[in-house]
């Protein structure tokens, strides 16, 4: 107790010096500590160093969502952080990783280039009731699938691993997507990783969104796409799917694009009944 009484004897403002250095969850652990912890923990400067620097793109009106503007750095942090908000044209959203501070975004199906997106026989653009996108697209019918996203690399935090993830639903009558397996890219420099993806794929031991648990083709089918490292599709829990495209690190000083494309455009089968809310580009946790 002594020990923790001298510590709270300290100014304030070098308190505050120290937590700054620290992480955003150190800043609210601190705030437990003692009533002098909790109002330098909770101070502007405290947590003005957890927020990105040089800020963040222009946000729409009425953006990040609450009842009132933010009062402090610490609630613009906490609100930022609670989910996304929606960027001026209303096509992409971005958030913060609530450890690290870490600029997030997800491109809506709008910001996308979907090749025959506009061609009324092959994609429907349909309402969604359960996004902060007014709208996503809706595969009807194609052979030739092509989906690709583009963010500039300054958006983004630097010395940061990120992911990329397909964000989407399964219409009722969904056919064709399981095989052949598409290809998924991320380019970031000089850097370009691909990986094999399926968007429809099932097993009941997966933790995805296997619409038969009693189908043996499906589990056989599931073991050879393991053998064969194919990235499945996961539950989230907002109730969509996500698929993970790849990963990259944004380095300091990158002046370029980061490019993510799904596609499958060899096999000549036809597909349907991809809803397909956006690209999802969040900090890769490890583990």
């Amino acid at each position: 107790m002594e020990e923790a009484c001298e510590i709270a004897r300290l100014p304030e403002e070098l308190v505050s010096a120290a937590l700054a250095r620290t992480s955003p969850r150190d800043a609210c652990r601190a705030a437990a500590v003692s009533q002098a912890f909790r109002a330098a923990a909770d101070s502007d400067d405290v947590w003005a160093g957890f927020l990105p620097p040089g800020g963040l793109p222009p946000l729409a009106d009425g953006e990040p969502p609450g009842p009132a503007p933010p009062s402090s750095k610490k609630e613009l942090f906490l609100r930022l952080s609670a989910g996304p908000a929606l960027l001026q044209d209303r096509l992409v959203s971005v958030w913060l990783d609530r450890e690290t501070g870490a600029k997030c975004y997800m491109l809506s199906a709008r910001n996308l280039f979907i090749v025959w997106g506009d061609t009324p026989e092959y994609w429907s653009w349909i309402p969604l009731e359960d996004s902060r996108f007014s709208e996503g697209a809706e595969l009807l019918d194609v052979c030739w699938l092509e989906i690709h996203g583009k963010i500039h690399s300054k958006m983004l935090s630097q010395d940061t691993t990120y992911a990329a993830y397909l964000v989407f639903k399964m219409a009722d009558n969904f056919y064709g997507l399981n095989f052949p397996v598409q290809e998924a890219s991320v380019s970031s420099g000089a850097t370009n990783l691909t990986r094999k993806v399926c968007i429809q794929a099932g097993h009941r031991d997966n933790n995805n969104y296997d619409s038969d648990d009693d189908d043996d083709d499906d589990d056989d089918e599931y073991d050879v796409y393991l053998k064969e490292n194919v990235t499945f599709p996961q539950k989230r829990v907002d109730g969509w799917l996500e698929l993970e495209l790849g990963e990259f690190l944004s380095e300091g000083g990158d002046d370029g694009e980061v490019s993510i494309s799904l596609t499958e455009t060899k096999g000549g089968m036809w597909k349907s009944g991809l809803i397909v809310q956006g690209i999802e580009i969040r900090r890769k946790k490890s583990g």
